[in-house]
C-alpha cells in the first residue's frame, strides 16, 4: 500500500473541459485526510487466498484463461464482494472522493492521472495499439506508468468500485471535507473505465455506477482497497 497525503482538490470537471459529463459539475473543493491505497488492483492470486479462506464464491471469469492469470486484476466481483474481500483483509473500499484524489496523482485540472491527453502506450482501453497484447483481456497489473502517487492502472484496465452510493446530483450538495456520497441509493459508485471502454470513459472525472446487488459477471469491473493505516498484504 501507498501513503496517499491528506490534500485539497477540484474534484468534477466542467463545460471548459475537452471532455465532461452533466453529473461531473459543478467542480467543487473537497478535502481528504491522509490514507493507504493499495498500489494495484487487487489480483486473481489475492483474492484466491480470500476464497479459499473463507469459501467465498468464485468469480466466473476464472473459467476465461484470457481473465484468470494470477497477476491479473480479479474481475466478475460484485461490490459486495469486494466489501467481503476488504473486510477480510483488515481494509475498505475508497471513498469516490478519494479515488478521484489518488488517481490525480498529486495533479491538477489533468484529464488523465498523468496529462491531458492519453497515449495508447499509457493504458488499456478499447481501441489500444501500442501494448497490443491486452487488446481483449485486462493487462497484468502494473503493465503501464504509474501516476504520480505510484499507483498503476487508475485509468483502464478495469473499473473500481467505490464505497458510495451513486447519485447524480450528488455534488452540488457534497461537503468539502471527506465526502461519503448519498445516505441512500440504487447504484455504487464505480470509477476509472476499463479495458473494454473508449478513452472519455478513463477521465479521471468520470463516473460510472453499478448494481450492488446482482450477482457480476463483467469482465471489466475489479476494484482496489484503502485504509487508514497501511495493511500487509496477505
Amino acid at each position: 500500500m501507498l501513503l496517499i497525503p491528506a490534500g485539497s482538490f477540484q474534484m468534477g470537471s466542467d463545460s471548459n473541459g475537452a471532455s465532461y459529463d452533466k453529473d461531473e459539475k459543478p467542480v467543487h473543493i473537497v478535502h481528504v485526510e491522509a490514507f493507504y491505497m493499495d498500489k494495484y488492483e487487487v489480483t486473481n492470486a489475492q483474492y484466491q487466498k480470500f476464497v479459499e479462506a473463507t469459501e467465498h464464491r468464485i468469480p466466473e471469469p476464472w473459467n476465461d484463461s484470457s481473465f484468470n492469470q494470477p497477476d491479473q486484476p480479479v474481475v466478475g466481483v460484485s461490490w459486495h464482494d469486494a466489501v467481503a474481500y476488504a473486510n477480510w483483509s483488515g481494509k475498505r473500499l475508497p471513498t469516490e472522493a478519494e479515488w478521484e484524489y489518488a488517481a490525480r496523482g498529486g495533479l491538477e485540472g489533468k484529464q488523465y492521472p498523468w496529462r491531458d491527453k492519453l497515449t495508447h502506450d499509457a493504458a488499456n482501453y478499447l481501441g489500444i495499439g501500442g501494448k497490443d497484447q491486452w487488446a481483449d483481456s485486462t493487462a497484468l497489473v502494473g503493465s503501464f506508468e504509474s501516476n504520480g502517487y505510484g499507483l498503476y492502472d487508475m485509468a483502464g484496465n478495469v473499473w473500481e468500485w467505490c464505497s458510495d452510493w451513486y447519485g447524480e446530483d450528488y455534488y452540488s450538495i457534497s461537503p468539502q471535507n471527506n465526502p461519503q456520497g448519498p445516505n441512500t441509493g440504487q447504484y455504487r459508485v464505480l470509477r476509472g473505465g476499463a479495458w473494454n471502454y473508449s478513452s472519455e470513459y478513463l477521465r479521471v472525472a468520470n463516473r460510472g455506477s453499478g448494481n450492488p446487488v446482482r450477482p457480476n459477471v463483467d469482465a471489466g469491473l475489479g476494484f482496489r482497497c484503502v485504509s487508514k493505516s497501511h495493511v500487509v498484504v496477505r
